[in-house]
């Protein structure tokens, strides 16, 4: 039995949600996101609340019951709130800078890395910090990851791109004898 898929979820004011034919679409103050579902759980909409229940009584339906849940959640936090991660950039010459709808990084190889910034995602850059929000968390976390994975941050001087607050562990190197 799902913990999570058990409580039922309350629809904030200023909250529209709708459920046909497995597209589950939620509306609110920072925009809308919509996610396709399978049958396997059944999502009802009654007065401002979304219960799950799994429709069949098989081992995938049970897994799906708590991570629909857990998704519905994050769709609606993301229309009321939104999502924000900030990276980190350490190294000489490390930068980054948005153009247009492209982020540009300068991570110390030969040539600039363009990355195409998603739908719904803004990228603020300041001196060694870059903060990116939006209301989708799945499309934002993808994007955080996508642009570290340019330049990790390395374990002997901790130059690349990191997120903040993360904790590199740090070899020792070298010892002159």
């Amino acid at each position: 039995m799902s913990r999570i898929g058990k409580q039922p979820i309350t629809l904030p004011k200023g909250v529209e949600a709708n459920f046909t034919s497995g597209v589950f679409s939620v509306k609110g103050p920072k925009g809308t996101l919509t996610k396709n579902f399978k049958d396997e759980v059944a999502i009802s909409i009654a007065d401002e609340v979304v219960t799950l229940t799994p429709a069949k009584d098989t081992a995938l339906a049970k897994a799906l019951w708590g991570t629909y849940a857990s998704h519905i959640g994050n769709m609606i936090e993301g229309v009321t709130t939104g999502y924000t991660k900030k990276l980190e950039i350490e190294g000489v010459g490390y930068r980054g800078e948005v153009k247009g709808t492209n982020f540009v990084l300068a991570v110390g190889l030969s040539h600039p890395v363009s990355i195409a910034i998603p739908e719904g995602i803004t990228v603020v850059v300041e001196k060694g910090l870059f903060t990116l929000t939006g209301n989708d968390k799945d499309a934002l976390g993808q994007f955080a990851a996508t642009v570290r994975d340019q330049k990790r941050p390395e374990p002997y001087k901790g130059k690349g791109i990191r997120y903040q607050g993360e904790y590199i562990i740090r070899k020792q190197g070298k010892k002159a004898v």
